[in-house]
């Protein structure tokens, strides 16, 4: 039974689908978006680093399973907005070589079928909704690009503003995270964003994350020609007798099944989920899963090589809002290592409950809040290469990741070469503490924020699932724009670049629709 006929259905509300219906909205267009979560509760525990780190309080359901058979519990939010509704609002352009073909000692990185250029007018776009700070001319790698940040960048808190000179000295370039924060630091009075410490990580009390929810769906929810349906789970893809269109979109909405058709259908899962909603569509025309006559649907799965580098100091850290510098010298590698080596970021504020979460149980509560006070957190991104072997399967109702790590050569040097650098910076004439230790944690496969990949676009039916403007090339009405298109992962935060690809495949969309 169809329930509605839709000029474009929208599944999923991240930073791909968010976007996408935030660029469609205003056409008068008839559009359903179909949400698999609820609205993000505005609640205290929002804030409680007890709730949201050690009881997981806003965590999933799902249970992923690797290789082996064991379990894995993906980090993983289904709520309107996403995974963005937790992210840290770091938002930064590829590098203008990422879209080309790049060696790399584990492996090639392969070229795209668009370039920077391509991307250019839509990561402004970008940047200008999703009320990007930062600034220019300080990141070496970054691209010549000619306007600057919407708003200016989010100033460092006395700590971090040593250390800064500290790098400096040591010859590297530091610069400012490029953040998604609705921050106004000349008139706090009008500022939404107070700078506090539970940002990375965790949803926003006080709505001043720029996430796919707050700046994506919910300015766009006042055109009346849009719906949004929350806690619709969507089972499957039915397409006509001939497998060239899809026909139907069946979702679970308060445990009964619904259709509802559209003529165009667009799914924005997250890498994992839509390459799984594939793949459970198979019918007769689609025998291997739809849209995949290539065989490439759940393959060439990417995640990134995450590595968190503690660095411990007998003296306190007093800063509230740390995630605001990166160092990008060792993108492409150094003087006796050339090939690439990837970014370094701050994480945000390290509370006692994470600490507590990955410590030995007979860890005294007091040494967790200790570890946290002293601490200094760097997210490490080593890009992970594209392998056909890589690949995101289906046994019944089981979510397969079969994985096996690449590129570790690479991702070993940059962990090493940085804890020098923060070694090298002991005793510097700057008013922070020397590090005194360090402790370096590699994030496994639940680690699933930056996925994508897992539907490649290009050119060639026979080597990609979609086309360049993110139409699977066997199915004439059916769209992916989330990081499924990616034939490469780079080595900084996906989102942007998402949000970005959203917004070009929306301006596609209005041409077809007309």
């Amino acid at each position: 039974m169809a329930d509605g006929h839709y000029d474009v259905i929208i599944i999923g509300t991240g930073a791909g689908g968010g976007t996408l219906l935030n660029r469609l909205a205003s056409s008068g267009k008839k559009i359903l978006v179909l949400e698999r979560g609820t609205f993000l509760p505005r609640e205290k525990a929002n804030w409680d680093s007890q709730q949201v780190l050690r009881k997981e309080r806003y965590r999933n359901g799902d249970v992923w399973y690797d290789k082996n058979g064991k379990a894995i519990r993906p980090g993983m939010h289904y709520y309107v907005g996403g995974n963005t509704k937790f992210y840290g609002g770091a938002l930064f352009r590829f590098r203008q070589q990422d879209f080309e073909k790049v060696i790399h000692k584990g492996g090639i990185s392969p070229e795209w079928p668009l370039k920077y250029q391509d991307f250019a007018p839509y990561y402004a776009q970008a940047e200008k909704l999703y009320e990007v700070h930062g600034q220019r001319g300080l990141d070496v790698t970054e691209p010549q690009i000619g306007e600057d940040y919407p708003f200016p960048a989010v100033s460092h808190e006395p700590y971090i503003q040593n250390i800064h000179y500290a790098l400096k000295y040591q010859g590297l370039h530091p610069f400012y995270i490029p953040l998604a924060v609705k921050l106004n630091e000349v008139n706090r009075s009008l500022s939404a964003c107070i700078r506090c410490d539970t940002c990375d990580g965790f949803p926003c009390f006080i709505n001043a994350k720029a996430d796919a929810d707050i700046n994506g769906v919910r300015p766009a929810l006042v055109n009346p020609n849009l719906t949004l349906i929350t806690n619709a789970k969507v089972m499957r893809l039915h397409t006509s007798a001939s497998g060239q269109e899809v026909t139907g979109v069946e979702a679970e909405i308060a445990g009964k099944r619904q259709i509802f058709t559209g003529d165009i259908v667009v799914v924005a899962c997250g890498a994992v989920n839509s390459a799984v909603l594939l793949l459970k569509s198979a019918n007769d025309q689609h025998p291997n899963g739809l849209a995949n006559s290539s065989r490439l649907v759940g393959r060439n799965y990417m995640a990134h090589k995450f590595a968190v580098v503690m660095a411990l100091s007998t003296k306190p850290n007093p800063t509230v809002f740390q995630k605001t510098l990166a160092v990008n010298d060792f993108y492409w590698g150094e003087k006796d290592f050339a090939y690439p080596m990837g970014s370094v970021q701050l994480l945000g504020n390290i509370h006692k409950d994470r600490v507590a979460a990955h410590a030995p149980a007979f860890m005294p509560s007091k040494m967790s809040e200790f570890v946290a006070n002293h601490s200094l957190c760097w997210l490490l991104i080593t890009e992970d290469l594209p392998d056909f072997n890589n690949r995101v399967q289906i046994n019944g109702e089981k979510i397969i990741i079969d994985y096996t790590n690449n590129n570790q050569e690479a991702f070993n040097r940059l962990i090493e070469r940085w804890n020098e650098v923060l070694k090298s910076i002991r005793g510097r004439p700057y008013r922070f503490s020397s590090f005194s230790s360090f402790i370096t944690s590699k994030m496994g496969l639940q680690e699933v924020t930056h996925q994508c990949g897992t539907c490649r676009f290009g050119e060639d039916p026979k080597t990609s699932v979609l086309d360049i403007n993110c139409r699977t090339h066997d199915v004439d009405n059916l769209y992916i724009v989330d990081g499924s298109f990616f034939p490469s992962s780079s080595a900084v935060n996906p989102s942007l670049t998402i949000m970005a690809n959203a917004l070009r495949v929306g301006e596609h969309l209005l041409e077809r629709l007309g």
